[in-house]
């Protein structure tokens, strides 16, 4: 009848009163669906908001979707065919989406009287088992506090565990092996390969990839994937597309959205099984995982140390404390008791799955056996076969959660070779304005004429040295200089700027005190106004003051410039960390030292001497700050995170790629008597210019 069908029952009553042939009685009686007409029009006014709630569902499974396809792609982008979670991760955003995508399984208010409101209803618990699975290697980024509180989960924070300490164990092997004072390219390769080892096997989402309750899940939710998928079917065989719920017509668009969700969800869940299958596919592992009712110790490991420590009470009493220790030994056997049968339930769950994955081993097995016959009867050749390698060394970095599991061959080649790739790939991204640059120094000794002790100092404040804030200095100096053309002050930028991104990796590895952090920040706004705004502690460069043309005028100006500033500041700076009085404090010592070197024949110094000669100075401060890059590398591979361990050395790898060039060059040079520790910092290598000035190498 309309929104108006109450009103229109009554008018009709009305009118039916008017005729006298029909029964009061029957008028009476029509009179009582009064009350069932009110209530259905109420009804379908509250309805009315349901449409825009079944747009909010059918949104929040899109953007499940999405997230879920992202990790798709990024898994295979990567190589990472255990497709760990890097979008569609547990936090509290997707919680919240997730909660809205799953209104329809919790909706038991409104009935589903069309074909596709049950379809979209059943489709949505498929739904639900492919984001659960799709989740499960999300749990591995977990900390401690967050696993805490999930029991299965707390088999992955025994495995994170027994990880760290055979991390520490291969840790100390790798550094063993790092044995050379100079690191070559090749040592630092292999040791970013030992440590990519230990990042891939170790990772926590690769290990809960592999556990039995994600084979488990795999297999859930290819079997909900099955039944909805004839669900799909038989809804497209259907004549007609009925939607009778208070949703509307939002039901078909929520069913369309996670009917894709299902069917493309389940592929990440599927090839992660019979990747992490192929993975570890060796005898003890495939009879480790026959053997279903072999409960690892990992799984139980947390909750057996829990039965067997003691609580510590305020009360006093002797009674109480047996009581409340057998509570817990009670509660603590019947979780693990839960446990150990949901364990053995994924995996014969697993069970079948793995003789799947197994006969298709088996017939890739009896392939490569009849191709091996073939080329041994000269049916079929080959071109360069190629011979296996030898992993017997690699294998000392491989974690495992137990010592009686291996990684099969072909795994850890695979390993190796991608971070091979990683460095390969990096190595078509040299520096290349850098490395003209560096070609132009033949030693060091612009670290020990940058700044000399003779310069007395402008205040009682002592203003330390970092690698960063000379070359930005003489940087600005050198581009000041009108006579020099464009060309030439734009490769210099350029090749500074390629350098300055290496030298803060190294400072931010090696010089991380709070002195020296100040001073970097202090460079790095100072770089940022020089790069983009040509200027230097807001005055444009290039335009000095009038008559002020020739290079000691140009250095004097700067001198005379920064000794104001320094002065102007110098009552607020107490603790020398005004960023203006740092930069102007090494101006004034930078142009003061050059105007000492040269004091005899400072007026005879052209603007090309000048930037000829700061140019030298930046290359060998360049070429000192980057002999330390095979330290940062080294120290890069190693992170304290498990989480963030894999993405540390891919970082690493990535480095060392794009510094070839620059490695194998300054490794070729002669570097001060220090140790290594003592080369990180520029104030050490000034004191060693002063007492053996380094000579030019050859």
């Amino acid at each position: 009848m309309g929104s108006n069908s109450l009103a229109e029952y009554v008018h009709l009553l009305n009118q039916l009163k008017s005729y006298s042939n029909i029964p009061q009685d029957l008028i009476s009686s029509f009179r009582h669906y009064i009350l069932l007409i009110y209530g259905s029009d109420q009804e379908n006014k509250f309805s009315e908001p349901m449409l825009w709630i079944g747009i909010y569902i059918a949104l929040a499974s899109l953007i499940c979707v999405f997230a879920m396809i992202a990790d798709l792609l990024h898994g295979f982008r990567s190589r990472k065919l255990w497709f760990p979670c890097k979008y569609f991760t547990l936090n509290a955003a997707s919680l919240s989406v997730i909660a809205v995508a799953m209104k329809l399984p919790v909706d038991l208010n409104n009935s589903m009287p069309g074909h596709v409101d049950q379809a979209a209803k059943l489709g949505s618990m498929a739904f639900m088992c492919t984001m659960m699975t799709n989740l499960l290697p999300s749990l591995a980024t977990m900390n401690s506090k967050e696993l805490f509180t999930n029991i299965i989960a707390l088999a992955i924070l025994k495995s994170k565990q027994i990880l760290e300490l055979k991390y520490q164990a291969g840790h100390q092997t790798a550094l063993r092996d790092l044995q050379p004072e100079r690191l070559t390219f090749e040592n630092l390769k292999q040791h970013v390969s030992n440590y990519w080892i230990m990042a891939r096997t170790g990772s926590p989402q690769f290990i809960s990839a592999c556990h039995a309750t994600s084979s488990a899940s795999g297999v859930i939710c290819a079997a909900s994937t099955f039944i909805h998928i004839r669900i799909v079917y038989m809804i497209l065989c259907l004549s007609t597309r009925d939607y009778k719920s208070d949703y509307k017509w939002s039901m078909l668009v929520i069913f369309v959205i996670q009917s894709i969700g299902v069917i493309l969800g389940t592929i990440a869940p599927l090839f992660r099984c019979f990747a992490c299958l192929s993975f570890k596919l060796t005898k003890s592992w495939i009879w480790n995982h026959i053997n279903v009712f072999k409960v690892e110790k990992y799984w139980t490991q947390k909750l057996s140390d829990w039965k067997q420590n003691s609580i510590s009470f305020s009360s006093r009493s002797r009674k109480y404390k047996i009581v409340i220790h057998n509570l817990k030994i009670i509660v603590l056997r019947f979780c693990i008791g839960i446990q150990k049968t949901v364990v053995v339930a994924c995996k014969v769950l697993g069970l079948f799955y793995l003789l799947f994955v197994i006969c298709g081993m088996q017939c890739f097995h009896c392939w490569r056996s009849l191709k091996a016959m073939l080329v041994a009867s000269g049916i079929l050749v080959i071109q360069n076969p190629q011979q296996p390698e030898q992993n017997i060394d690699l294998r000392r970095y491989v974690l495992q959660l137990q010592d009686d599991m291996e990684l099969a061959d072909k795994t850890l080649k695979n390993i190796t070779k991608s971070v091979n790739l990683v460095i390969v790939n990096a190595e078509n991204h040299q520096p290349n304005n850098l490395m003209t640059l560096l070609v132009q120094s033949n030693g060091f000794a612009g670290v020990g004429e940058y700044d000399s002790f003779h310069v007395p100092p402008l205040t009682a404040v002592r203003y330390l040295n970092c690698w960063s804030l000379p070359l930005v200095t003489l940087t600005t100096i050198a581009i000041s200089l009108p006579e020099i053309q464009n060309d030439r002050v734009d490769n210099l930028l350029i090749s500074v700027s390629e350098g300055l991104a290496y030298v803060k990796l190294v400072e931010g590895s090696l010089n991380t005190t709070n002195d020296y952090v100040r001073i970097q920040k202090a460079a790095k706004m100072l770089w940022l106004e020089v790069e983009f705004y040509n200027r230097w502690l807001g005055k444009k460069l290039q335009y000095h003051a009038p008559g002020v043309n020739r290079a000691p005028q140009i250095l004097q100006w700067f001198r005379d410039e920064a000794q104001n500033m320094v002065m102007e500041v110098e009552a607020m700076d107490i603790d020398g960390s005004n960023e203006r009085a740092i930069c102007a404090n090494s101006m004034y010592r930078i142009t003061q030292t050059i105007l000492l070197l040269n004091q005899g024949n400072i007026d005879e110094v052209s603007q090309e001497d000048l930037f000829t000669r700061l140019s030298s100075m930046i290359s060998d401060i360049l070429a000192a700050c980057l002999t330390n890059l095979p330290l940062v590398i080294a120290m890069k591979c190693h992170e304290s995170v498990i989480e963030k361990r894999e993405a540390s050395v891919l970082a690493a790898a990535q480095l060392l790629g794009q510094t070839r060039e620059i490695i194998n060059t300054l490794n070729a040079r002669e570097i001060p008597n220090l140790n290594t520790e003592e080369l990180a910092f520029i104030e050490n290598w000034r004191r060693a210019y002063l007492m053996h000035p380094f000579p030019p190498n050859p």
